[in-house]
């Protein structure tokens, strides 16, 4: 009996080591777990941009049989063209104007190919304004191909659309999208009746910048030029630790 005693008193003092063992295990796997948990969101943040620089550009175009006509009839057509932007608010010096080129015009034989011969030669000379009117681009666009009436070729190109603060607002834009995942992120946390830690990662998206009311989206990113009126849209991807 006496012997029994002794063997009992260390095999209660085993058995609670055990237990408090794997009570410690529990309460340290418990805390682990939640330490490790985490949740992802997406926030995103969008903002209307108006244009602040808009570009034209155009070429004047001339084909004759002999390359000294043709180029006669770039030279003939600079002055109106000059006299025509300068009537609308540019001064010469704002005027950029390339070199003239050109390039001969061969004939085409019955298999497809060159003969060799030249039939003809075409001149050109490209011309380019910028203004921060970029209402008055938009105009001059538009009403500048009137000059064909005066016996001008002037092809004039879509005009180009800028927004010349564009570094500042994606930090701005990024960092509302970054916002916009934590308040997620909350609500869910919330919802389960969890508080939400701290942030993990995070990671920036393309931005996207757009005509206004467009739905266009590319993985890549998209950078409109084509309209005066955009909106640029940032998306941050975000993990937080759940407490």
């Amino acid at each position: 009996m006496g012997e029994k005693n002794r063997l009992l008193v260390p095999a209660f003092i085993l058995g609670l080591s055990l237990l408090l063992s794997a009570i410690i295990i529990a309460i340290t796997w418990k805390s682990n777990s939640s330490a490790n948990q985490t949740i992802t969101v997406t926030g995103s943040a969008k903002k209307d941009i108006t244009s602040d620089l808009a570009i034209l550009k155009g070429i004047i175009t001339a084909q004759a049989v002999s390359a000294e006509a043709a180029y006669r009839e770039v030279v003939k057509a600079k002055p109106v063209i000059l006299a025509y932007l300068k009537s609308k608010g540019f001064s010469e010096d704002k005027i950029d104007m390339t070199a003239i080129t050109n390039n001969p015009v061969y004939e085409m034989g019955p298999n497809g190919y060159q003969t060799g011969k030249i039939l003809g030669y075409v001149y050109n000379q490209k011309i380019e304004v910028q203004s921060n009117d970029v209402n008055k681009i938009k105009e001059i666009s538009i009403d500048i191909s009137s000059l064909v009436e005066k016996g001008i070729n002037f092809k004039v190109e879509m005009p180009e659309y800028y927004y010349t603060k564009l570094a500042e607002l994606k930090i701005q834009v990024q960092a509302e999208a970054a916002k916009d995942a934590m308040v997620r992120a909350e609500k869910i946390a919330e919802s389960t009746g969890r508080s939400l830690g701290a942030m993990k990662d995070a990671r920036m998206g393309v931005l996207q910048i757009t005509p206004r009311y467009s739905n266009q989206i590319s993985d890549y990113g998209i950078n409109d030029n084509s309209s005066i009126e955009k909106e640029i849209t940032a998306v941050v991807s975000a993990s937080f630790k759940i407490e």
